[in-house]
């Protein structure tokens, strides 16, 4: 039913289809308001109610557990398995290919690409059980790199523990390889920020060529190497056309290098209406996991040495995405690696 040129939603779609809605919005809510609910929460407490000595309190556990993001974080398995989660991926749907095996007693870094507006692939299928990881990796736990604000933020913070996140910082990668035994695979969106201002539908542009930091840690940690490749991350919100020397894009390069945070210009569909609003729209998104590279322990590698390991992951990644891209819906998609 379309009003005012506004597209609205029928009125007869079935429960399940509304329950899958609410989920994605639940989700986009979680990523892009995290830090605002945790703050906000913690200042009411704090300044408008009489249990202003919860976040007294809280504030010596957040001193206490200061370093748990930078340990390990706190995944629950549980929480992982929360239905909200499956019908979040249903909603897309939101699918996870497997190709190869990957070895309980190894560590891996998982490289995930590209990383969308929200890597809504990255959390449904690493940070929850959604698609059902654990059954088709037994005995590997998950765990998301993300900003530190993420893992710091009052309240906030705890669920994303719970969740598996961890702290974007080489010592937090470093003590996930290296302290916790084997069977831990590290999932970090390579392309980070810059990329998210390349996330346009029907595009696959990775910040890639310059990122090599990653594969640094993975020879010094002896961390195998697995490329990620999801199709249809970009599709699920319309990005403001921003090439690079616009005015747009210049500004949000300034922005990005002052805050860390990619002020991307975007919108999606509403719960009751398809024109806009921050609902991610239905696209399929296929997230293909490649076969680990094996990586050598080189405590002090060279520069030639992250080239060559850093060369082989890209010629990995490349031959993923030409290989299953006709499988997952993409047949007529190229991929460009900045």
């Amino acid at each position: 039913m379309r009003a005012l040129g506004v597209e609205f939603a029928p009125l007869n779609i079935p429960l399940r289809r509304r329950m899958q809605t609410l989920a994605a919005l639940f989700c986009a809510f979680l990523f892009f308001l995290n830090v605002v609910w945790g703050a906000a929460l913690f200042a009411y407490l704090l300044f408008f109610t009489s249990f202003y000595y919860v976040p007294l309190l809280y504030t010596i556990w957040l001193v206490y557990d200061f370093k748990r993001p930078k340990r390990g974080g706190r995944p629950n398995g549980w929480v992982r398995r929360w239905l909200v989660w499956k019908y979040a991926g249903e909603y897309y749907p939101v699918s996870l290919v497997k190709t190869g095996e990957l070895d309980p007693n190894r560590n891996y870094i998982f490289g995930y690409h590209p990383h969308g507006i929200s890597c809504v692939g990255a959390f449904l299928n690493f940070g929850t059980d959604a698609t059902g990881f654990s059954e088709l990796y037994p005995g590997i736990t998950t765990l998301l790199l993300t900003l530190n604000i993420n893992v710091h933020c009052p309240f906030s913070r705890e669920l994303c523990l719970l969740y598996g996140l961890i702290s974007a910082d080489r010592n937090s990668l470093q003590w996930t390889l290296t302290k916790q035994g084997g069977g831990n695979a590290a999932i970090i969106a390579v392309g980070g920020a810059q990329e998210a201002l390349d996330a346009h539908k029907g595009k696959n542009m990775l910040t890639l060529r310059n990122r090599k930091g990653f594969v640094r840690c993975a020879l010094q940690c002896g961390a195998d190497l697995v490329p990620v490749f999801s199709f249809g991350e970009n599709d699920i919100y319309y990005q403001a056309k921003n090439p690079p020397g616009s005015r747009l894009r210049r500004f949000q390069e300034k922005m990005k290098a002052l805050t860390g945070f990619a002020p991307v210009i975007f919108h999606g569909r509403g719960i009751f209406q398809y024109n806009f609003g921050y609902v991610p729209f239905r696209e399929r998104i296929a997230t293909v996991v490649g076969k680990p590279i094996g990586v050598p322990k080189i405590e002090n590698p060279t520069a030639e040495d992250v080239s060559f390991w850093h060369e082989k992951y890209i010629t990995a990644l490349t031959e993923l995405f030409e290989e299953h891209k006709a499988k997952c819906g993409a047949k007529d998609a190229s991929l460009t690696v900045l």
